[in-house]
């Protein structure tokens, strides 16, 4: 089963981004992606 992961910019905390990732899942994910606010590259975090 699987649950969907919202992803926020960690510079603007704009939440651009959502993905499914497993439900059991302790680490938090911590991908590369561009930030239409920031308009730039930025790390990106799942929240909860």
């Amino acid at each position: 089963m699987t649950n969907k992961r919202i992803l926020a910019c960690s510079e603007c905390g704009s939440r651009n981004y959502s993905t499914h990732g497993k439900e059991k899942s302790e680490e938090r994910l911590e991908v590369k992606k561009f930030c239409r606010t920031c308009n730039s590259h930025t790390i990106h975090k799942q929240t909860k």
